[in-house]
């Protein structure tokens, strides 16, 4: 058996495919990769955190979106959808576009087992490429657990976790703290 060639695609024909899609694709230096939908439960905690973090903010200078809204990341050649993205006013387009941010100064993102590594490793690597981006969390769907981690310098970032539904997360950039009971409400962690 011959392995096929592997066929990469331009930034340009990935949005041209993305405008005419049903599903979400993310864009990773000429690749395309399907975005599968999230569990009962990734969407449970990417709602109460995106409802908790709008209502806080809706009278700041900042904007919040879910999971729909694309982001452009040059450096590393990446189409990305966020879970949640705060941006702070005003909001920056990708040159040419109507639909894609460039200039995120929070991302959260809902671990899934297919993922987390990514959403850890390559993708923070990326996210970090951005000049606006200051602060990322990642929020366990399994268990109540979330990693923080915020930049307080050029290339210096702060880790933070917390565990237990009384554990507070404070964010850095912006004044938001919540606890972790809010975030994981309704979750059942037995449909994990």
């Amino acid at each position: 058996m011959q392995a096929q060639a592997q066929r990469y695609y331009t930034p340009e024909e990935y949005l041209e495919l993305e405008i005419n899609s049903e599903e979400r694709h993310e864009y990773i230096n000429g690749e395309i990769f399907t975005v599968s939908g999230g569990t009962p439960n990734h969407n449970k905690i990417t709602g109460n955190f995106y409802a908790a973090l709008n209502f806080e903010l809706r009278n700041q200078p900042y904007d919040v979106f879910v999971t729909d809204q694309r982001i452009w990341i040059p450096k590393k050649a990446i189409y990305a959808y966020p879970d949640v993205m705060v941006v702070q006013s005003k909001i920056e387009l990708q040159e040419g576009r109507k639909d894609t941010i460039i200039n995120p100064l929070i991302v959260a993102e809902v671990l899934s087992d297919s993922t987390k590594k990514y959403d850890l490793g390559d993708k923070f690597t990326a996210y970090r490429t951005i000049a606006t981006f200051q602060e990322y969390i990642l929020i366990n769907q399994d268990k109540m657990y979330v990693q923080h981690y915020y930049k307080t310098e050029p290339n210096k970032w702060i880790f933070s976790e917390y565990e237990g539904e009384d554990a507070i997360l404070s964010l850095a950039s912006i004044a938001f703290q919540i606890k972790l009971k809010e975030i994981y409400n309704k979750v059942d962690f037995e449909q994990s």
